[in-house]
């Protein structure tokens, strides 16, 4: 199917609007659960036919988990009493005892399937969403995507203080109807079997996806690749397209062009940056040296970690558990910030699906289509968290947001800003989008 939104898919779009509303805070019609992915076996549906969707995961494969767990061989430990050589292995020990003995998936599913779920195929690939409809008047369309080694368990406690804000402390006219999209290769969307879905090609499908879902008008927010894809979105300015918010900036062309020149390089920060701006560049500079190593991995050669991520679910915890506990405001302390079970029902997503391997394809994507430097067309918001890797003042980022609605810097919060804080995330939609509704 092409990513042009045709007029059946209009027609269609308002029955995917009834059908939204219609399942808002119900279980909906369960789909048996083959494996990973629930398909219809029984009637084939067209190509942009909204399905409803229950993550039902066989126990057989959570029998499976356990034993593989049990048969653990350890890797012999480190050589540093910190976390330069990657996870500690008694953080990492303590996290899989508690997800052999305590750790309750089922509680994760029961999370997922308190939220109407969909299918819909868009350009030959399944994608999964979440779809919650506000039930107040006039809410604005909001389309949020998570990122990498996140999924859309980081999403789910904005979802009552978005869509029902005077339930949470908000006014009514502060309202969004949510769509939380699973990215193709993660969690419950199917992984695409050729070549090409890299952000812009996803961004394309966003937006015939929120049109389909009878939204003409919406704004776009996202995190890590969320924000990337967010980026491309605001970029492509489709019609409909009013703004987007990014909680991480992704963009090399907010470095003023020396400063650029001199990440690229390896270089000191030039002389004319202002002290904060020189904290800025070393921060940058530093996460590129020595934090970026996993995305070099996988930009090249995300097939051959993939083989051992597919293979141990204590190899792949500690490939997303490093990246977790870098990233969260209480830096080498995700446990801190997030509970074990948070943690795990990532994790367990990941592994029950394993879309660990096709998950990293999106860093090979990013990288064969090259760097798109056009700034972006339509209006942005930014929040800036302190716990995040690069903190560019607002005076950078004109260079790519020429249309900057909206700049806040925040005081707690790291990258997972809406996994670890919600409701300070949940305020912070609400200003971003306050201006253009």
């Amino acid at each position: 199917m092409s990513l042009q939104d045709t007029s059946e898919d209009r027609q269609f779009s308002r029955r995917s609007l009834l059908l939204g509303g219609a399942t808002m805070g119900l279980a909906s019609a369960a789909l048996p659960l083959a494996g990973a992915l629930a398909s219809d076996a029984v009637r084939k549906p067209a190509p942009d036919w909204v399905r409803p969707f229950q993550v039902s995961i066989p126990e057989a494969a959570l029998v499976d988990l356990r034993v593989r767990l049990t048969g653990t061989r350890w890797s012999d430990g480190e050589t540093v009493t910190d976390r330069s050589q990657g996870v500690q292995p008694e953080k990492l020990k303590a996290l899989v005892e508690y997800w052999q003995t305590a750790y309750d998936w089922r509680q994760a599913e029961a999370k997922l399937n308190a939220f109407p779920q969909f299918l819909t195929t868009i350009d030959g690939v399944d994608i999964h969403f979440i779809h919650v409809r506000s039930p107040h008047e006039n809410a604005l369309p909001l389309i949020m995507t998570h990122g990498w080694p996140g999924s859309v368990f980081e999403l789910l406690n904005l979802i009552g203080p978005l869509t029902d804000p005077t339930a949470h402390g908000g006014k009514a006219e502060d309202a969004f109807h949510l769509v939380l999209p699973t990215i193709p290769g993660f969690g419950f969307s199917q992984k695409p079997t050729t070549k090409g879905w890299n952000p812009q090609r996803i961004a394309a499908a966003w937006d015939v996806l929120m049109k389909r879902l009878g939204y003409p008008r919406y704004v776009s927010q996202g995190g890590d690749w969320g924000a990337i894809i967010s980026d491309a979105l605001g970029r492509q300015a489709p019609e409909g397209l009013l703004a987007i918010h990014v909680n991480r900036i992704e963009r090399a062309t907010t470095f003023p062009p020396d400063a650029a020149l001199a990440l690229r390089s390896g270089g000191p920060a030039p002389d004319n940056l202002s002290p904060e701006e020189k904290v800025i560049f070393d921060e940058a500079r530093d996460f590129l040296n020595n934090g970026f190593g996993y995305a070099a991995i996988m930009g090249t050669r995300p097939e051959t970690v993939g083989y051992g991520l597919a293979d141990s679910p204590v190899g792949l915890a500690a490939w997303l558990y490093d990246k977790i506990a870098d990233w969260v405001y209480t830096r080498g302390d995700p446990e801190a910030a997030l509970s074990k079970d948070a943690i795990l029902d990532n994790i367990t997503l990941y592994w029950l699906t394993n879309t660990g391997p096709s998950s990293g394809r999106i860093y090979w994507e990013n990288t064969a289509s090259g760097a798109k430097l056009t700034p972006v067309k339509v209006p942005v918001a930014v929040t800036v968290f302190p716990g995040e890797v690069y903190k560019p003042p607002k005076s950078w980022l004109s260079r790519a947001y020429p249309n900057l609605i909206y700049y806040n810097r925040v005081e707690k919060g790291g990258h997972f800003a809406a996994w670890e804080e919600p409701e300070l995330f949940s305020a912070e939609m609400r200003a971003a989008f306050r201006t253009v509704r």
